[in-house]
């Protein structure tokens, strides 16, 4: 008996790599990690987490200068200063720079020090920023917003990408669910969809959509396995003490097991992992 195939309905059927500096290039045939604190705090907490991802192969730093905290009462990032702290250190250990852009405002200072404009999930509609860095030459990682459909995240990145600028990745950082058991739930679904649909890499965020340090590492795998194109993994010298998101931040001794781990994954979907 023969089965019926059936017809494909997808726009695109090949991602369009984004080369990130380097010779770093999402969307290809590696699956690329990014790391580091969710925020930065000090030159010395960012170096610490900087030496060990570097020495494990990681070539992008992350680190939030400017911080949307739900809380006005807590830490809301150093500023410039933190964009001055992830550039000496990330030059220091050859790595390249991903950062968030909060508004309009901070897309200068962003393109200054950072390689990599960050758009995050509470600014995923916020369109005078989508069109200020589809107005940049640099790479833009859009984060899924949090209540935001595929279709409104495609569209957005949309956005982007009519002001010249097609540089563009998707990051799903997890969706808000009634269960409250883990912060988010991460769309693994997502992930495969928007690959299919969209000529955009797309990179998964296990930190944020799991909320808990012992998810992590399994989330992250599952996202590698759904097929994305590179993980984006908050790491600290010392998580129980970190002034923005401790509780999901990994300890740096277990960058090892989520090399190793990730990357088993990755062989096993042809991919290697830098």
């Amino acid at each position: 008996m023969v089965v019926p195939v059936m017809e494909e309905t997808t726009t695109h059927k090949h991602t369009r790599p984004v080369p990130l500096g380097k010779g770093v290039t999402a969307g290809g045939t590696d699956v690329v990690l990014m790391a580091g604190p969710c925020a930065v705090e000090s030159y010395e907490q960012t170096r610490a987490a900087a030496a060990v991802l570097a020495e494990h192969g990681v070539r992008v730093l992350r680190g939030g200068a400017y911080k949307p905290r739900t809380s006005p009462n807590t830490f809301q990032g150093l500023g410039e200063e933190g964009l001055r702290i992830l550039r000496a250190v990330a030059d220091e250990f050859d790595m390249l720079v991903i950062t968030e852009s909060l508004g309009v405002e901070h897309i200068p200072l962003v393109a200054e020090y950072a390689d990599i404009i960050q758009i995050g999930s509470r600014n995923m509609q916020h369109y005078p920023l989508l069109w200020a860095a589809g107005e940049t030459e640099m790479p833009v990682l859009l984060k899924r917003g949090f209540m935001s459909t595929v279709r409104e995240w495609l569209l957005a990145a949309e956005h982007i990408e009519s002001r010249g600028n097609d540089r563009i990745m998707l990051a799903e950082r997890g969706v808000r669910s009634f269960d409250d058991a883990t912060r988010n739930v991460l769309d693994t679904s997502a992930i495969a969809l928007a690959r299919l649909e969209s000529p955009y890499p797309v990179i998964g965020d296990p930190s944020h959509a799991t909320g808990r340090r012992d998810l992590v590492i399994a989330a992250a795998r599952s996202a590698v396995a759904a097929g994305a194109d590179g993980l984006l993994v908050e790491v600290h010298p010392n998580p129980p003490e970190a002034l923005s998101d401790g509780p999901q931040s990994l300890w740096l001794g277990q960058v090892p097991d989520l090399m190793e781990q990730t990357r088993r994954i990755a062989a096993a979907m042809g991919r290697s992992l830098v």
